[in-house]
């Protein structure tokens, strides 16, 4: 699915989603990644919901957000409290959604100029 076109490479906006990944300004990704209005995806070591851990939040601190919309795949899943205490703990809010969800929250509080962190878990399935 195409959300909107972007004029602007200033900002990293999610332009479509699909079925094991997402685009941003046009570009294609398949793997998990962490993104900032400001800052170039990278990836993000997580390969599924069941694998995150505190210490994923917590690398999260250094980007100092506003708020982390968590992408959790094709549904929405919430993380234990304690998992997320890292960021809760500093009043900084972590909002769970799938990742069609969690893209389209994402472009509309990064257009209200947010410092807000995506931070999306793509599961690539194995090919049958």
């Amino acid at each position: 699915m195409k959300l909107h076109a972007s004029n602007t490479k200033q900002y990293q906006t999610v332009t479509g989603y699909f079925p094991g990944g997402v685009e941003i300004n046009a570009q294609p990704y398949d793997y998990s990644l962490l993104m900032l209005p400001e800052t170039e995806p990278r990836p993000w070591p997580v390969a599924s919901f069941e694998q995150l851990t505190v210490e994923h939040f917590e690398q999260l601190l250094a980007e100092q957000p506003d708020v982390v919309i968590l992408g959790t795949g094709e549904r929405q899943r919430f993380v234990h409290p304690r998992i997320s205490a890292p960021l809760t703990s500093r009043q900084i809010g972590v909002e769970c959604m799938d990742t069609n969800a969690a893209c389209r929250t994402y472009n509309i509080l990064m257009g209200e100029g947010r410092k807000a962190l995506l931070a999306l878990i793509i599961e690539n399935k194995p090919e049958k």
